[in-house]
């Protein structure tokens, strides 16, 4: 049989998304319907609504912004059902990109000093992530007091307001004058990424999770590149392997280890996704959650 439900659609770039009547088709072997209790938007859902990714409308189906949806069931992964819908559901979205930025590509361990560069849910995120690796110092960093507030509450040991001195040199500052072990580059931006390069240690990792856009270009002296070890790294949704991060990130929320349900600002229904987008742009939320 074929479903029909509500989701949400993007008709042109820019343009606001609407909620329409869309088909989900009966699932063939080896896939499954999934019923979607919530949802969390993302900034690269934005991305795509802009056109910043891709083209292709009418679209946005990087979101699960619909009732139900057709999935391959090697896509879904069972976890504890004692945890709330709008919690778990941030494992789908950004929150697990900030997570796994520090945790699977950054690789951040005991001791370790870590940068993070942009304190949106993504780097937020990221900021846990290294606190629960158990990093000494955590710098983060972002042009808007808020968002250092909050990225202090989730772990951050200091942080640097951007646009107030060097970035770089106050990382450095803040590191011992090597610069931080890890630094990730949560914004996706030409200037953040030389900020994040340059505020490495000589031997240090950079991850870049910020998603950039297909006319950013970065130009820098080659030379630097070879005078530096260490490593210099991409972080697609944070590395994640569903089937080994979710059931373990859920015991720990359950556990009381993990405080997910800190980065729910508000919690929305489907048609008010266009109206999370404007907040999500001007920085007035961490993560709007859709509750189907």
């Amino acid at each position: 049989m074929t479903y029909e439900v509500r989701g949400v659609v993007a008709r042109g770039k820019g343009e606001p998304v609407s909620v329409e009547t869309i088909l989900v088709p009966a699932p063939g072997p080896g896939e499954a319907v999934v019923d979607v209790r919530a949802c969390g938007v993302c900034h690269t859902d934005l991305h795509y609504r802009e056109g910043g990714i891709g083209q292709d409308y009418p679209a946005l189906g990087i979101g699960a912004f619909a009732e139900k949806t057709l999935v391959a069931a090697g896509q879904c992964t069972k976890v504890d059902p004692a945890a709330p819908p709008q919690v778990a559901g941030l494992l789908g979205c950004g929150v697990m990109a900030g997570l796994g930025a520090a945790l699977n590509t950054g690789g951040v361990g005991r001791g370790d000093t870590v940068a993070v560069i942009g304190c949106g849910g993504v780097g937020a995120a990221a900021v846990l992530g290294a606190s629960l690796a158990g990093a000494a110092r955590i710098v983060a960093v972002d042009v808007d007091q808020r968002k250092l507030t909050t990225a202090t509450g989730f772990g951050a040991t200091d942080t640097v307001l951007a646009g107030e001195g060097d970035v770089v040199e106050r990382i450095k500052d803040l590191t011992g004058g090597f610069g931080a072990d890890v630094v990730i580059d949560a914004v996706g931006r030409p200037e953040t990424y030389r900020q994040a390069f340059y505020a490495r240690d000589l031997a240090g990792t950079v991850v870049l999770v910020g998603v950039p856009t297909p006319e950013m270009s970065l130009e820098m002296p080659l030379l630097h590149f070879f005078e530096r070890g260490g490593a210099l790294k991409s972080s697609w949704y944070g590395d994640c392997l569903p089937s080994r991060d979710f059931p373990m990130l859920i015991d720990l929320y359950l556990q009381g280890r993990l405080p997910l349900d800190a980065f729910v600002t508000e919690t929305i229904a489907l048609d008010q996704v266009e109206d999370a987008f404007g907040r999500m742009h001007h920085g007035d939320v961490l993560r709007s959650v859709v509750l189907l």
